[in-house]
């Protein structure tokens, strides 16, 4: 029986390519190894979650984006393409494609999108509630100050509480539609004497049924501002505080306004001494707010108007209730 002999010439040749073969399949491995880091490189740079997936809806490949919201995979709607989905209070945009075997799932936060969005709506229906509710307003106003001239002593009291009421609900007007237009700063040089001799009348007007003792800065000084905004920017922090004191159990309350010059900026701090803020979070946040009364924009105008004076507003991080105000 005969025998294949292999030749050292055939062997030699038989290693050189099984050398070849193996060189060849290292390059084809760091080739693919290569694809794979700048596939998954572009994956990670790319600012959404991104989820590939095969045929059975297993992750084939993920970016970190992805892996932080593991929780909100299991929520996708495997047979729909392009659709809007709710997690954990925020809003997420996710589209789909498709290429052989695999899919790709992309999901972007589109919160901050859909809240400009629905504050913007909010505002035009505000704006046009606000028109509508003027003019009734008005008749209102005008209608209780000739009533308050004829009725009995012993009923004033009740027109004077109607007019309180009025003049919230002006303010509230004035508030929306003002949001709604945006805030312009006419600037005029005027004593701060002047603005908190109008504050302490409005406070009075505003109505409260508790003991408040106000303290107010003992000197007087310049400011370069727009009177009617700022006006607007302190009574809302000093109603804001009056309610607060109203809610609490103590039978009255204080409310301190201090002042300092700092670093070329007219610094203002405003303490009170009633029920704490519940939610900070949505503080400054439009038609949220934290009081049951609130239509959730004196914070947010407040803001607004420091910041067309070049400055703003901050709730201090201290043991009494503070916000800060400043502005230039």
């Amino acid at each position: 029986m005969s025998q294949n002999i292999v030749t050292p010439e055939e062997l030699s040749l038989l290693i050189e390519q099984t050398y070849k073969v193996e060189n060849e399949f290292n390059e084809l491995k760091l080739s693919y190894e290569h694809l794979q880091d700048t596939v998954e490189g572009v994956v990670e740079f790319l600012p959404n979650a991104i989820w590939i997936v095969d045929e059975d809806n297993n992750i084939f490949l993920q970016n970190s984006k992805a892996r932080e919201l593991k929780q909100l995979f299991e929520l996708l709607e495997f047979k729909r393409d392009d659709y809007e989905l709710k997690f954990e209070d925020k809003s997420y945009l996710v589209k789909s494609s498709t290429y052989k075997d695999k899919k790709m799932y992309s999901t972007t936060d589109i919160t901050e999108q859909k809240r400009k969005e629905n504050l913007a709506t909010m505002g035009q229906m505000a704006a046009h509630l606000s028109h509508e509710i003027r003019n009734p307003i008005g008749s209102i106003s005008l209608l209780s100050s000739t009533l308050k001239k004829r009725v009995i002593p012993e009923n004033i009291p009740i027109v004077e509480e109607i007019q309180n009421s009025v003049y919230k609900i002006e303010r509230i007007i004035n508030a929306t539609l003002m949001f709604s237009k945006g805030v312009r700063a006419n600037k005029k040089i005027f004593l701060w004497d002047t603005l908190q001799k109008s504050l302490i009348l409005a406070c009075g007007y505003y109505g409260y049924t508790k003991e408040i003792r106000f303290k107010f800065p003992d000197i007087d000084f310049e400011l370069d501002g727009d009177f009617e905004l700022l006006e607007i920017l302190f009574t809302n922090f000093l109603f804001n505080a009056i309610d607060a004191i109203e809610l609490d159990d103590e039978e009255d309350g204080t409310i301190e306004l201090k002042y300092e010059f700092k670093n070329n900026n007219h610094m203002f701090y405003i303490y009170d001494s009633g029920v704490a803020i519940e939610s900070k979070k949505e503080l400054f946040e439009a038609f949220k707010s934290t009081k049951v009364k609130g239509n959730g924009l004196g914070l947010v105008l407040s803001r607004q108007i420091a910041e067309a004076h070049g400055g703003g507003v901050e709730l201090l991080d201290s043991e009494k209730k503070c916000f800060e105000i400043y502005f230039t």
